[in-house]
């Protein structure tokens, strides 16, 4: 499942195991109730768990997600770091070849062209400084690590995000928000569009009130 925005950042759903059964399973550990047994109580339980801040069982699902961003998103998702984690795109260990960046989608044309031939300009010159340092006798490793620097914060790079179902929440809490940044809180939405369409999800995220 895939979602892409029309400014043209990307995410899509990689993986998504556990989910309410894992969370039921892992509260009813203390007393020995099997899921099996107990499926028809499951909403039910969940809605108590998040009703009463016991959080712990919903530690016990994992989820992927495939991000491409601008550079300055990416920054703001590395503040996420307990039960999250993060593997990027690196200009260091490689050439990016793929010259895409984000375009904000609220500005005026006019803006928005002069902001496309800078980042268009800037990618030229990530490219050409590349060649030019190794031309003055740099190794490849070293002309691409600094050649980075002409990069600017719209310039897109693709990560992969993993949350438990526990930290997911939190983010959703600090980014789908009226105060978020409008990129990161896009994003976020439409995490949560495509765990609610991956379907084994829908009774913890109502339990928290993201139906």
């Amino acid at each position: 499942m895939k979602m892409i925005f029309k400014h043209q950042n990307k995410v899509e759903l990689l993986s998504a195991t556990g989910g309410d059964i894992a969370h039921a399973r892992a509260a009813w550990a203390s007393t020995g109730k099997k899921v099996e047994a107990e499926k028809y109580r499951i909403p039910e339980l969940l809605e108590m768990l998040a009703d009463h801040n016991h959080m712990s069982p919903f530690e016990h699902s994992q989820i992927s997600y495939l991000v491409t961003s601008d550079i300055a998103t990416h920054i703001q998702f590395l503040k996420h770091r307990v039960g999250v984690s993060i593997n990027s795109e690196s200009a260091r260990y490689r050439e990016l070849k793929e010259d895409k960046y984000y375009v904000p989608d609220d500005w005026p044309d006019d803006l928005i062209l002069d902001y496309d031939r800078f980042v268009q300009g800037a990618q030229q010159r990530y490219h050409d400084a590349i060649k030019i340092l190794m031309d003055h006798g740099f190794e490849r490793s070293r002309a691409k690590e600094s050649a980075r620097f002409f990069l600017p914060y719209g310039n897109q790079i693709n990560y992969i995000v993993t949350f438990n179902f526990r930290s997911f929440i939190h983010f959703l809490d600090l980014r789908l928000t009226e105060h978020a940044q409008r990129e990161i809180c896009d994003i976020a939405r439409a995490m949560l569009r495509l765990l609610h369409g991956h379907g084994d999800f829908n009774h913890s995220l109502n339990a928290f009130e993201y139906q």
